[in-house]
């Protein structure tokens, strides 16, 4: 049986990674891929994988101050399909979130994205809070990569432990931990437990390897606090559906965890503190 699903991590310009050091690293010692790796994907061919697999919506990131104009015209080709997720450089200041608010006004950014390894420096340091502030402003969620990276990359800044202060701090914001949490999951169930607006995303994680107390947690408190993604072509949506499957959750918590839970956190009705947006 093929269920519906939103995937909020799927890569379409792989080959603006191809030389990123820790992408080299993870092509050649995680998954020994060939030259194809690197691909640049199209509208038209991801749009008839989603078909074939049941996605019927995917997330899209893009840096809101210098935007690919070719992903930003899946959005448009393909409405209602495909959103945007910003990823801003926060050492850029203002300016950074600034552009985020302007490229919202004219595309569907769903929501803001930030990885604390390219900076070294985990979500409680200061030069995370004007963004923030600045996803609040616009009502949008806030996704935070969470667990240690599998590449050669600074990892302890994303212990989750680190948005405690921040979840208390700010509790209207709608908070997601990306890429799991791995080895941390304990610390993170806890934490979600803990905070109203607190969510996990598996994202670059193979379902068949999340640990049994997330889905336990999954299964009784946890019911909509867990949210399906895969990383493709990474991480392919193929692979990630057909092991989501197989896990061994209640029925309702599978649609849940691969649909509900995503479309309510990203697609309740949004109410801006200043300006409307696309």
């Amino acid at each position: 049986m093929t269920l519906k699903a939103i995937d909020p991590w799927v890569n379409v310009s792989m080959g603006s990674m191809a030389n990123t050091p820790f992408m080299k690293k993870v092509k050649e010692e995680y998954f020994k891929a060939g030259d194809d790796f690197f691909r640049d994907i199209e509208a038209d061919e991801l749009i008839e994988r989603m078909d074939a697999v049941g996605i019927e919506k995917s997330f899209l990131t893009v840096d809101p101050a210098r935007p690919e104009q070719r992903v930003l015209d899946f959005t448009t080709k393909y409405a209602g399909r495909f959103y945007l997720a910003a990823a801003p450089r926060l050492k850029e200041g203002m300016n950074a979130l600034w552009a985020m608010e302007d490229l919202a006004r004219d595309y569907p950014v769903i929501m803001a994205r930030v990885m604390p390894f390219e900076l070294d420096l985990p979500p409680s340091d200061p030069i995370y809070y004007p963004l923030y502030s600045k996803c609040l402003e616009m009502d949008i969620p806030v996704g935070i990569n969470t667990g240690l990276p599998g590449p050669p990359v600074p990892g302890e800044c994303q212990n989750p432990m680190a948005l405690d202060r921040i979840c208390l701090h700010f509790p209207q914001l709608k908070i997601i931990m990306q890429h799991g949490a791995d080895p941390w999951w304990d610390i993170a169930i806890r934490l979600m437990i803990k905070y109203r607006n607190l969510y996990l995303m598996t994202s670059a994680y193979s379902p068949k390897y999340l640990p049994q107390s997330l889905l336990h947690y999954m299964n009784t408190r946890g019911k909509q606090k867990i949210m399906f993604a895969s990383d493709h072509p990474v991480l392919t949506m193929d692979r990630c559906l057909q092991e989501a499957q197989a896990l061994d959750l209640r029925p309702e918590v599978l649609e849940n965890y691969l649909y509900n839970n995503s479309d309510v956190v990203f697609f309740e009705e949004r109410k801006p503190r200043y300006g409307e947006f696309k």
